[in-house]
């Protein structure tokens, strides 16, 4: 049952909207936050807690948010349930950077005036940090740090309407399909946005039951997340620079460079040898915003070369709300109409 009223706070990281609960109105039971995770999807009143927050009237079809939750240990601030209007996900880079901003400026984490401070997170993929930077009682900037990445497979033929294109997989916390929107004489723009949806959806579905779905220890965090299609702008000056979009979930479009999938690209980037020491990646998103993201340790991962990525952006409130819920409403938990 929903109540009458739910409380959240809202921001933008880089465009994509991070809407926070910090006090979710319906328990949220589990050991850690992956176990809550795959609690939550199997119940119904979190199920249609989520729906009402990211379905129209009160979202929309791209709304994004989280739930606060315990963390798995008093090594880390505080947990976090990534939601969207398809389910819950096991990883959000532009999230974490949003709940770092959060956690400063509510004084859940004491910063200091001018300095940084870690604001570590556990999420259903293991445990991030955000690092936030503050100059004169301002953030600036934040760092976040992922768990390790690694490229799954290379040059993986998936046939679409479109014909067969050759893609990359990798993990960055959850699984992506990368490959160049010019395999198929597309660019990463708002014009093309229809068809790069429509085409990223079939390749997600084509790979969302293979082999390179499956993560190698946890089969919680199993499954393709989403496409992410790219455009390369140039390398100069120490940077690789590139355009992408990440159609994730069913058809979800993300404003942000995609914290996540850009750690999954900084791992195929380094695989490539395109990330020397010192090397960075500017990655823009579809509507111009950028994150940055660096290599900062080569680790192994059971067997297997990973990446220790961090992304950096920032993250700003766009409103607090207080939303209504009424029991006479026929359209509760609400509809979603792209």
């Amino acid at each position: 049952m929903l109540p009458p009223s739910i409380a959240t706070t809202d921001y933008h990281t880089a465009g994509e909207p991070f809407r926070i609960v910090a006090e979710p109105p319906v328990p949220l039971p589990g050991a850690t936050v992956a176990e809550r995770r795959v609690r939550a999807i199997g119940d119904p009143d979190v199920q249609a807690l989520r729906a009402v927050l990211c379905s129209e009237p009160r979202g929309h079809a791209d709304m994004y948010g989280g739930f606060v939750v315990a963390p798995d240990d008093d090594g880390a601030h505080l947990g976090v349930l990534f939601w969207h209007k398809d389910g819950f996900s096991t990883a959000c880079g532009h999230g974490t950077i949003a709940l770092g901003v959060w956690a400063v400026d509510t004084g859940r984490v004491a910063a200091p005036e001018t300095g940084s401070v870690d604001v570590v997170v556990d999420v259903p993929s293991g445990r991030v940090t955000a690092r936030v930077h503050r100059r004169d009682g301002w953030t600036t900037g934040v760092d976040f740090v992922n768990v390790p990445s690694w490229v799954v497979a290379r040059e993986v033929p998936v046939t679409t309407s479109r014909g067969v294109v050759r893609v990359t997989v990798a993990y960055g916390g959850a699984v992506y399909a990368t490959l160049p929107a010019a395999q198929l004489g597309l660019s990463v723009t708002p014009r093309h946005l229809g068809e790069l949806i429509a085409l990223g959806r079939e390749v997600k579905r084509a790979l969302d039951d293979s082999e390179h779905a499956a993560h190698p220890t946890d089969p919680r965090l199993s499954g393709v997340y989403g496409t992410i299609w790219f455009d390369e702008l140039g390398d100069a000056d120490g940077q690789v620079h590139q355009r992408n979009v990440a159609v994730f979930a069913d058809g979800e479009v993300d404003r942000s460079p995609c914290g996540s999938g850009t750690c999954a690209r900084l791992a195929v980037l380094a695989g490539e040898g395109r990330l020397p020491a010192g090397t960075v990646l500017r990655h823009e998103s579809i509507v111009g915003s950028t994150f940055t993201g660096t290599v900062l340790d080569t680790v192994d991962v059971d067997g297997r070369p990973a990446v220790l990525p961090q992304v950096t952006g920032m993250a700003y409130r766009t409103g607090e709300h207080v939303f209504a819920v009424d029991p006479h409403d026929p359209l509760v938990p609400g509809f979603v109409l792209r």
